[in-house]
């Protein structure tokens, strides 16, 4: 196996009302897109939190995972260093919750949105990943997992590695 080789752990909120689906828009080296909210997960951090603190950082909603839609894999130029990155997401749907009216959004988004599994397959060219549209079907499609078929080693989380 190469030692080139990176790979990228995310999570995405897949959050659906009315028929329309929340979004943020982003800036990214390819200018505005779209894409869930969703990001890496961090180090000491379960899937779960981590969807919870994408979702808050990038909608300033609270967002309560009630199961996994899918786990899925892509590959594409990292945006920190455009590095060629196997993306691994793990895409989540569940209950969105209260606004921080105050709260400012995280560096890059600019504007939450809410559109319709029509308007997302009209513009595909604005997706950020290709998986958007695979989360959004497969939430139509009615996949959910229950949550407990992930499981977190306490080491996971932990703040220091055992011996």
């Amino acid at each position: 196996m190469s030692r080139d080789w990176n790979a990228s752990v995310t999570v995405a909120a897949v959050i659906e009302r009315g028929g329309r689906f929340l979004l943020v828009e982003e800036e990214t080296p390819a200018g505005l897109q779209l894409n869930q909210p969703a990001g890496h997960l961090e180090p000491g951090e379960s899937l779960i939190n981590a969807v919870i603190r994408e979702t808050l950082e990038e909608t300033a909603h609270t967002f309560e995972p009630r199961a996994l839609i899918g786990c899925y894999m892509s590959r594409g130029k990292s945006s920190r260093d455009q590095g060629d990155t196997t993306y691994i997401r793990f895409a989540f749907t569940g209950d969105l919750g209260s606004l921080d009216a105050g709260r400012q959004l995280d560096t890059g988004i600019v504007r939450t949105v809410w559109m319709s599994i029509d308007e997302l397959r009209a513009c595909r060219e604005r997706h950020r990943s290709p998986l958007l549209m695979a989360c959004v079907e497969d939430y139509i499609a009615g996949k959910r997992f229950a949550l407990d078929v992930l499981y977190t080693h306490p080491t996971a989380v932990a703040t220091e590695v055992a011996p």
